[in-house]
């Protein structure tokens, strides 16, 4: 915890009166909470884990995020109202190009996220380590990280993928290859994990078959994330956690990135909240985050239509009771952590050799 501290806020401790504060504070008004929510995300604001901005941006024949732009989730303008610091900027294709075409989608995708950056300097600052978020965030700057990206953007190359890391790519989603399907890593699997932790690329476990994610849990020396699950037991979706991986998911020091979704979560703020109350029971508090999943196609729950409404679920949270400490986790702090372990564990395999082979073979 020693690296979060100066992320996390100064709190004072209460002891036998907690039962009687969260009681009142459960019957406060909701607009005391919305303006407490406020105040809470001034200081620790949403670490996003999962946008798919950048796909909905190439069907818009022009547009101003700076300004604002209604066809979309996600803008300037509605991330200072929502309070959003950092974004995973999703390099997944709906369309599922293959046949050699995955590596070259992937790069025309980098490319279009290079271009919008560079046309919103004012508002958006392109990202690669996590002192650089912090660095974007004093500067008034929303982050914005790099992926997921598919596994099948590497085409089965260890080559492919030291370039894609070189292009600025953070998160690779391991799912959907021969080498990692249903019936968990191969050999080569195994292989692009550890070359992901030297080079400081996250595995994503999301819709990873239990088998998979049990593996990657058990061998990345760095965090793994999930960048849109939820909890199993609340909602039985194909793409969120059982319990028991909840728990090593926990264990390993990870991160669930609860969806804003209302197949994932269900239809309402109060049903997300359900949710990371869950993994927060199951798995720790410094085991959830959030994921907006704003522009990628999902209907979201009532009052959480766009990436403005981040203040209505953390009043939520802030009527269950939820500290200030828990929430500036949820919202900063777990990402902060997870990606600082990421760059610690990449400089200090800077002297090992790489892997110099290129692909699967």
């Amino acid at each position: 915890m020693a690296d979060l501290q100066h992320d996390m806020p100064r709190t004072t401790e209460v002891g036998a009166d907690d039962g009687l504060l969260e009681n009142r504070t459960a019957q406060e008004p909701l607009a005391v909470h919305v303006e407490r929510a406020h105040a809470v995300l001034a200081a620790h604001p949403v670490a996003d884990g999962y946008s798919g901005l950048p796909w909905a941006l190439r069907h818009l024949p022009r547009y101003d995020l700076q300004l604002g732009e209604a066809a979309i989730d996600t803008d300037i303008p509605r991330m200072r109202e929502g309070h959003v610091g950092a974004l995973f900027w999703s390099l997944h294709l709906p369309e599922g190009p293959g046949g050699g075409r995955a590596t070259a989608a992937t790069l025309e995708q980098l490319d279009h996220v290079h271009a919008v950056i560079e046309a919103h300097p004012e508002g958006l600052r392109l990202v690669r380590t996590a002192g650089q978020i912090i660095d974007a965030r004093n500067c008034g700057r929303v982050s914005v990280v790099l992926g997921p990206a598919h596994a099948t953007a590497i085409e089965d190359s260890l080559g492919v993928l030291r370039i894609l890391r070189a292009l600025g790519l953070r998160v690779l989603t391991l799912t959907g290859t021969d080498w990692a399907g249903e019936r968990g890593l191969t050999r080569f699997g195994e292989e692009v994990v550890r070359e992901m932790n030297r080079l400081g690329v996250l595995a994503d476990a999301s819709g990873a078959s239990a088998v998979t994610a049990a593996r990657v849990l058990a061998l990345s020396r760095t965090p793994v994330l999930c960048t849109r699950s939820a909890a199993w037991a609340l909602r039985p979706h194909p793409a969120n956690l059982p319990d028991e991986l909840l728990a090593a998911l926990g264990a390993a020091r990870g991160l669930c990135m609860v969806p804003l979704t209302a197949e994932q979560t269900g239809p309402t703020v109060h049903d997300v909240a359900d949710h990371l109350d869950h993994v927060r029971e199951v798995a720790g508090p410094e085991c959830v985050g959030l994921s907006g999943t704003y522009d990628s196609g999902v209907v979201h729950p009532r009052d959480l239509a766009d990436a403005s409404r981040y203040p209505h679920l953390i009043a939520e949270l802030l009527r269950r009771g939820w500290s200030e400490t828990e929430l500036a986790l949820l919202t900063w702090g777990n990402v902060q952590r997870v990606v600082r372990s990421a760059d610690f564990a990449a400089r200090a395999a800077q002297h090992h050799r790489p892997d110099t082979r290129t692909d699967h073979g």
